[in-house]
């Protein structure tokens, strides 16, 4: 089994997530990437946000909220990836970038768009009552 480590930032707000969408991908994903040699898991989130989303993400006013892992989307059969999640303040204007397509603000009605593993978070944060 190998494993993919990625970092991600959870943007919540009025019961729907931050949600991102790549040129040619039919999914959405939540905001974040892979870490790269060397990094902490802030130094990824900030790199990634600002090169995905255009703002730069607080990291004083980041929060742990939890690690999820399932099948990798469109991996063979047991890549996994494994998400290290923050909620965290930003400045600046959401505007896609990079491999960005779309940004969009989903609800748990639009869980089946999302990759195996944020459907997990999606689940979570539903029974937090943070999504409607």
């Amino acid at each position: 089994m190998s494993v993919i480590d990625k970092v991600t930032w959870l943007r919540v707000e009025n019961g729907a997530i931050l949600s991102t969408r790549s040129h040619g991908k039919n999914v959405y994903y939540l905001p974040g990437g892979k870490r790269e040699d060397g990094e902490s898991d802030l130094d990824t989130l900030v790199r990634e946000v600002q090169e995905e989303l255009s703002v730069d993400v607080d990291p004083d006013s980041a929060v742990f909220t939890g690690v999820f892992e399932a099948q990798a989307h469109g991996h063979a059969d047991g890549v996994m990836v494994r998400m290290r999640c923050y909620t965290a303040d930003y400045r600046g204007t959401l505007r896609p970038a990079a491999e960005i397509a779309e940004l969009a603000w989903l609800t748990y009605a639009d869980r089946h768009r999302v990759s195996p593993v944020d459907q997990i978070i999606f689940d979570q944060l539903r029974r937090e009552a943070e999504l409607r």
